[in-house]
This record gives structure tokens, sequence and C-alpha cells, in this order.
């Protein structure tokens, strides 16, 4: 089984910068698609990003240009790195291992392990 750890997440300010982390451990395949979503308050989960064992990253089209998927193969780390920070990205976001069957997708049923998340607060 798959472990995620989050962290990373605090009280930001308007235009600032976030960088999440996820510890990966645990039985991990190389097929598995890595991805974070996140949710905000009384909203339903959203995909942000999604990278697969080659490194090839997708983005949420609505956070093109400011997000930044990432993956250290040496520490088994997965990074999310946001960028021009609003209100609008208050939630709590979580890292997610897929299904080795499924290819990556922001649907979040396709994945398998979830961390507990860590919460992100960006005041104006």
């Amino acid at each position: 089984q798959v472990r995620l750890v989050e962290s990373g997440g605090g009280s930001l300010q308007t235009g600032g910068s976030l960088k999440l982390s996820c510890a990966v451990s645990g039985y991990t395949s190389g097929n598995m698609c890595m991805a974070w979503f996140r949710q905000g308050s009384g909203k339903e989960r959203e995909g942000i990003a999604t990278i697969d064992m080659y490194g090839s990253a997708t983005s949420a089209y609505s956070l093109k240009g400011r997000v930044k998927i990432s993956h250290d193969d040496a520490t088994n780390t997965l990074y999310l790195t946001l960028h021009g920070l609003h209100p609008g990205d208050t939630a709590m976001y979580y890292c997610a291992s897929g299904d080795p069957r499924r290819p990556c997708s922001f649907v979040s049923g396709d994945y398998v392990s979830w961390g507990r998340g860590t919460q992100v607060t960006v005041s104006s």
C-alpha cells in the first residue's frame, strides 16, 4: 500500500507562491500516475496537476501558467508549485497515487491512495 504525506501548507498572501511536498512510501508501482487535487470549503475535489512515470505532466486548464508538478525520483517526493496565489486558491490540497492500470486523469475515482491533505489559506 502506498503511503502519502503532504506538507508545506499554511497561511499565505495574495500574489505569493507555495510549494507543497508529498512524501511517497510503501509499495509503489512504476506505472502509477501521481497527482495533486484540492478541495475548497463547500466545493468538489478538483484535479490540479498530474505526472506519469515518464515525467510527463499535465495541469488543469484553469491553472495553466501558474502551476507546476514535479517528482524527485531519488527521494520519491512529489512537489506542487503554485504562483500568483489568490483567495480562490484556499483549499485543502491532497496528493494521490493512481491505479497502475489507468492513465493519468483528473478523475478522483482513478486514484487509489490519498494523503490526509495540507491546508492552504490565501488572504487578500
